[in-house]
């Protein structure tokens, strides 16, 4: 079986999914697929290139087996404003165009969206060549752009509403990574297309990392209490608006943050021109490095700008828990992390509204010796559901489906 796969994350770039988007194609090869990847050449999260050459070159490569064609793209030096943003998104779907009669025809084409760039050459290549399409949504860009303050146009976000409604309605099949995501994604389908809940899971490599290190199961949080921020940096984290609203307030914490992105500098400057010892700032963490920062932390945070709403879940929320680490998310309750975070007790939940309160809440989780390790449990536990054996068989049984033409409504 022929599997096209269009994603502007691939190996080796690393955050926003990258892992493990090239985590699905890895494994699909060894279930037998012939796997092709459309993508650019690596610059996430960094936003910058980081390799050679034109940037409009068209590179080829084999990675364990699967072919990569690696394309051009308009790279932002502010990936956080509006029209940048814009030409960075149409910058990969003119750059794919060249390949649209590349590779000869597949049994399944699958797109990952969270760029509307690559579903717009999707839908393209569809139009063109019959092939079946699978839009694999893990952002809903126009819901996203309007949230994180990206957009600020009323104007510009009802032309791309309706522009993301008519490009993910020319797929056939269309799965996304949360509940709450799932039922938003819902209603904007207009034929009925099956619409899969296939979560991501913790990739192979991470797996092994985590499995290399002792448990930590049962122990407890030092004093002052050990928190890590680890991963990319944007505008829809809101990760400034949390330091800042962290530091306002007297608790006694020592709080880690290692990422990049296009807010990472203002992160970055804010602690270096501040006076406050608490916070520290490091590099982008490589796999081994965030496991052991995860092993040696006591609380994972997470953070999400208010009105997110279902536009996304973060995807590092898996090896979080899979660590055995409790989390504190920053988020809406209704959202996806929020919802899944509540449902299951992997840690502490704080609105934007109660960040002031955010200590007392914190004694909650770490002031009992039997309430924390059970949460340290039920993190693990709660981990157990994001399989990569689970995740992608499923992935391979519906692809095969797709290729036959008999998606099952669900």
């Amino acid at each position: 079986m022929r599997l096209l796969v269009i994603t502007n994350l691939f190996f080796p770039d690393r955050g926003g999914g990258a892992s493990v988007f090239s985590d699905l194609c890895f494994g699909l090869v060894e279930r037998g697929w012939d796997v092709t990847v459309f993508t650019t050449h690596p610059y996430y999260p960094e936003w910058r290139r980081k390799c050679e050459g034109s940037r409009w070159r068209l590179g080829r490569e084999e990675i364990r087996g699967v072919t990569v064609l690696r394309h051009g793209l308009y790279v932002p030096a502010s990936p956080s404003k509006l029209m940048p943003r814009v030409l960075y998104e149409l910058s990969f779907g003119a750059s794919l165009s060249r390949s649209l009669l590349r590779g000869g025809n597949f049994d399944a084409v699958m797109v990952y969206c969270p760029m509307l760039g690559a579903v717009l050459f999707a839908a393209i290549r569809q139009l063109l060549r019959g092939e079946p399409l699978w839009l694999n949504v893990q952002d809903i860009p126009a819901d996203a752009a309007a949230a994180s303050g990206i957009s600020e146009s009323g104007l510009f976000d009802r032309v791309a509403n309706r522009l993301q409604h008519w490009l993910f309605n020319r797929a056939d099949v269309w799965s996304t990574i949360s509940p709450v995501m799932l039922e938003r994604v819902s209603t904007i389908r207009a034929r009925n297309q099956p619409v899969y809940l296939c979560p991501n899971w913790l990739n192979g490599s991470l797996a092994d990392h985590i499995a290399a290190l002792p448990s930590k199961l049962g122990r407890m949080p030092v004093s002052p209490v050990r928190l890590l921020y680890a991963g990319n940096i944007g505008k829809k984290q809101g990760l400034l608006e949390f330091c800042q609203r962290l530091g306002e307030t007297g608790m006694a914490f020592r709080f880690q943050i290692h990422g990049d992105g296009g807010e990472a500098d203002t992160v970055r400057r804010w602690i270096a021109e501040g006076s406050d010892a608490r916070f520290a700032f490091g590099e982008f963490l490589d796999e081994a490095g965030f496991t052991r920062a995860l092993h040696d932390t006591d609380v994972f945070v997470i953070t999400e700008k208010p009105g997110s709403g279902a536009s996304f879940i973060p995807s590092k929320l898996i090896p979080g828990i899979a660590s055995g680490t409790p989390v504190l998310a920053v988020c809406d309750r209704s959202g996806p992390l929020g919802s899944e975070l509540s449902a299951a007790g992997l840690g502490v939940l704080v609105e934007w509204a109660d960040v002031d309160r955010i200590e007392d809440r914190f004694r909650e989780l770490t002031g009992d010796a039997a309430g924390f390790t059970a949460c340290q449990q039920r993190c693990l536990n709660h981990a157990r559901n994001y399989s990569r054996a689970v995740g992608i068989g499923l992935f391979d049984a519906r692809l095969k489906d797709l290729a036959h033409r008999r998606p099952a409504n669900v």
